[in-house]
């Protein structure tokens, strides 16, 4: 059931709208590991309703309750009226950052994502003293903290630097043939961290002769800033890249996006976040029809599949995880299986659908210890399937199911389904 973006907004009628059935709650993340009724999607619209309402301040206790959500929105796919709590959430959220303002690293932070320059400064000068304050594991791109702080513990995995970021690394236009072109939203995690995806992508746009465009001029798609409130950051990295991408030219047939929450954010939360100025959301929307995952680009635009079932088998078991942002948010789900199928033997977990709880910036940091408890459901889940590789198209499900396997010290390995079609491709 799709809602009108006016509808959206309107938290008392949506407060109404609820019928309290609960069909919200077995499937709720935070609900899941904390299990108190205020803390549940028909909870949250409740007190969403009392605040806009008037009848309720938001004080440090709505606060804390409003930044529990993991903004999976798994109750908002199993919800019979489809109703938005997570657009509510945010919404809040900005309330709340006006109110308190905002930890000063989380801005420190936020700053980073405005400025690719200083983002590319503060990266370069973190791989040069990596080593000193963390153990790295350059096998998974990883590293653990070398002594115990409040944020940072010894045995919590963290994504490790690389020297040369990804779109450092190449040049902007990359000719593999002429005959058609795209161009590479790459995201944050996986133009510093992640880098293999993004050398994986160029791979795969290299043996189907498909020309990339690194659109280096791309700033951070706004998502940690969105989900944390800092809504003058998202306006400004919304706008940015929505007036960059109106200069793409007609030879651009795609934007493709490694990165499940990257491509939510630019495709479907900048409409959101653009619902009460027009002029901005026609933008928006004018230029969401172009940006699409790269597997599900690749599936339904290209002759990967075909190219890849003529590749040996790999012995190799992957088991798929689906991002909140992926399926639940763009229904793409079939798409990377249908591709790692060809070379690849999958072994679905119980429930690939369950948030990894990773939960954004927030939750990452201040209430670390939900992020973590969920995290270990999905952890053993994946290891109850015995594969080799779990895979997901999202470099924020990668750390988080990282860090939750290196708490059980499994040996599966994690990989963008990106790099797994790359690898197939070498044969």
């Amino acid at each position: 059931m799709q809602k009108n973006l006016d509808d959206i907004f309107d938290f008392k009628k949506l407060a109404d709208e609820c019928v309290k059935c609960g069909k919200c709650i077995p499937v709720c993340t935070i609900h899941n590991v904390n299990a108190d009724e205020v803390t549940s999607p028909r909870g949250f619209i409740d007190l969403l309703g009392a605040y806009k309402s008037g009848k309720l301040e938001l004080d440090m206790n709505a606060k804390n309750i409003f930044e529990s959500c993991f903004l999976c929105t798994a109750c908002v796919e199993t919800c019979p009226k489809s109703l938005p709590t997570d657009m509510l959430i945010e919404q809040a959220r900005a309330d709340i950052a006006q109110k308190f303002g905002i930890a000063w690293y989380k801005r420190a932070f936020f700053l980073l994502l405005r400025h690719r320059w200083l983002n590319d400064l503060a990266f370069k000068m973190g791989w040069v003293f990596q080593t000193c304050g963390f153990k790295i594991r350059a096998d998974i791109d990883s590293m653990t903290s070398r002594v115990n702080l409040p944020m940072l513990k010894v045995d919590r995995l963290l994504p490790s630097l690389r020297k040369t970021s990804f779109l450092n690394a190449h040049k902007e236009n990359i000719d593999n043939g002429g005959k058609r072109k795209v161009a590479v939203f790459i995201g944050c995690l996986g133009n510093y961290n992640y880098r293999g995806i993004g050398d994986s992508l160029l791979e795969i746009l290299e043996a189907l002769e498909i020309d990339a465009f690194l659109a280096k001029d791309q700033k951070c798609c706004g998502a940690p800033a969105y989900f944390t409130g800092d809504f003058a950051t998202v306006e400004h990295n919304a706008k940015h890249n929505i007036e960059y991408f109106e200069k793409f030219g007609d030879d651009i047939e795609a934007i493709i996006v490694p990165e499940a929450t990257c491509s939510a954010m630019l495709k479907i939360d900048y409409e959101h976040f653009f619902h009460d100025n027009p002029e901005w959301l026609a933008r928006a929307r004018a230029v969401k029809d172009k940006i699409f995952m790269a597997t599900e680009w690749l599936e339904h635009h290209t002759h990967l599949r075909e190219l890849l079932a003529s590749k040996h088998k790999k012995t190799q078991i992957v088991t798929y995880h689906d991002p909140c942002h992926a399926k639940k948010m763009q229904g793409v789900h079939k798409e990377p299986r249908s591709l790692i199928s060809q070379c690849y033997e999958i072994v679905e977990m119980s429930d690939s659908n369950v948030c990894c709880g990773f939960g954004g910036i927030t939750m990452q940091s201040e209430k670390y210890h939900l992020a973590k408890a969920a995290g270990e459901t999905k952890a053993n889940m994946i290891e109850k399937t015995k594969a080799d590789v779990v895979s997901a198209e999202c470099s924020a499900c990668r750390m988080q199911i990282n860090a939750s396997m290196n708490y059980k010290e499994m040996k599966t390995e994690f990989k963008n389904p990106i790099e797994l079609i790359a690898e197939a491709l070498r044969g």
